[in-house]
């Protein structure tokens, strides 16, 4: 026992895990909160289950407030940079106006959090590291969590823009089943809207946005521009683009769409064709690396067992 006390290592770990332990607690609190009011939502049929969910929504938001403030303090003032990180941000789904302020803060949170754990831990682990001096791992921990949210917001952005591309031909063949049904294009936005959430929420909520534009009497040109502007794709852009032209120049929704929604899908097809034939040579770095040694050595390995045991017997 007392030699667990004295180790550095030991001391070091439990420093970490007494500074985790409480994070990955309240981690798991929220998310078991969160599955428990899905099914809340699910079993109940009340008509106050939506207050609720933005009542809980609202007090949690108050209560990180400060977060959000230290933003405002931090967050750059011009306006280019301003408008660069809140269009990321968009782009990553998140739509709200005080997104940056939060991102900023999170970011300053991160790394004075960062800071105050290396303080706390030099004493057990300044002698295991191979940096040498609080100064040095000071600046590159300092530089980590610098970098570390904005690899985090690169990462989501890849994240959502896969699932736009995979959900951008889905939502143009249901637009086109429901125009062709007889809808109009404003009322099938809004049925996509309505189908396509549970496999992609992210996009879903992008459609919904443009749905309530429509509603609060914003112009469809108007409207599709900024759902192109939201998803950042060149695809999106392109439908805005063509839906302007068929309203300008009077030629049929439903062909528009029609023609639109097979380019999409054989996007996709070449898109998959590209992945299964750059497949192969992907695979030849492990195959090098793993299994050819492998398999060099159960072919080789029976040969040079009887070499043994024939130089061995005329020696």
């Amino acid at each position: 026992m007392d030699a667990l006390f004295t180790d550095p290592l030991m001391l070091a770990l439990l420093g970490i895990g007494a500074v985790l332990g409480p994070m990955i607690m309240l981690g798991l609190q929220n998310f078991s909160q969160k599955r428990s009011r899905l099914a809340a939502r699910l079993a109940s049929t009340g008509p106050n289950t939506q207050d609720d969910q933005t009542s809980q929504g609202t007090s949690r938001a108050q209560r990180l407030s400060w977060v959000q403030g230290l933003g405002q303090v931090v967050s750059p003032k011009g306006e280019k940079a301003s408008s660069a990180i809140r269009m990321r941000l968009i782009h990553a789904g998140y739509i709200s106006k005080n997104a940056p302020y939060w991102y900023y803060g999170a970011r300053l949170l991160f790394l004075v959090g960062s800071l105050v754990l290396l303080m706390v831990l030099w004493p057990f682990i300044g002698d295991h590291l191979p940096i040498s001096g609080p100064l040095p791992a000071a600046i590159a921990v300092a530089l980590f969590a610098n970098i570390a949210p904005g690899l985090w917001l690169d990462r989501r952005l890849g994240l959502m823009q896969q699932e736009y591309r995979n959900g951008f031909p889905d939502m143009m063949d249901l637009l086109v089943a429901c125009v062709q049904a007889g809808l109009s294009l404003d009322a099938g936005i809004n049925r996509v809207s309505e189908e396509i959430g549970r496999r992609y929420p992210n996009l879903n909520t992008h459609l919904g946005i443009m749905s309530l534009e429509l509603r609060a009497g914003r112009s469809r040109i108007e409207a599709l521009s900024g759902f192109a502007e939201r998803l950042g794709m060149d695809e999106a852009r392109a439908f805005a683009t063509m839906l302007r032209q068929s309203e300008e120049m009077g030629t049929s929704l439903s062909a528009t769409l029609r023609v639109f929604a097979d380019d999409m899908r054989e996007k996709r097809m070449l898109y998959a064709e590209e992945k299964a034939l750059s497949l192969p040579a992907k695979l030849v770095v492990p195959l090098i690396l793993f299994v050819f040694p492998s398999l060099l050595g159960v072919l080789m390995l029976p040969a040079g067992v009887r070499l043994y045991s024939v130089f061995s017997g005329i020696n």
